[in-house]
């Protein structure tokens, strides 16, 4: 399958972890299973990533071969009209990183169960298809 994929921070910490354990887990059997996905990330995913990062000069090295989408008046109008709308209203983060895929027609990947009222916007890259 190919398509333009949104990695939320679940993700990429996953990846990061199975490959510093050298153990493939979820994050790299969905890779294995999407070879000609096109990979995105967004300035919550780098955040998010970096924060907890035990090295962030290896994170951001892993990071920098992801396709980079910012945070513009765009997607600030989009996270303000989910969250408008929504009668369970997503965290901020999540709010953001919902309106980023939106706005780059992707399918934001993750493992948050918050997510899945996006529907086909969203994939659980721990559900193998």
């Amino acid at each position: 399958m190919s398509g333009r994929f949104l990695l939320d921070s679940s993700f990429v910490i996953d990846l990061l972890n199975e490959v510093a354990s050298g153990v493939a887990g979820p994050a790299c059997d969905w890779l294995g299973d999407h070879p000609r996905a096109r990979l995105w990330i967004s300035p919550v995913t780098l955040a998010e990533v970096m924060e907890g990062a035990e090295e962030p000069a290896a994170a951001r090295i892993h990071l920098a071969r992801y396709a980079w989408q910012g945070i513009h008046r765009a997607q600030a109008e989009k996270a303000a009209l989910r969250q408008r709308r929504a009668k369970d209203r997503l965290g901020e983060n999540d709010a953001w990183q919902a309106a980023v895929a939106e706005s780059i027609d992707a399918v934001l990947l993750g493992h948050d169960r918050d997510f899945k009222r996006l529907g086909l916007a969203y994939q659980d890259y721990h559900a193998r298809h």
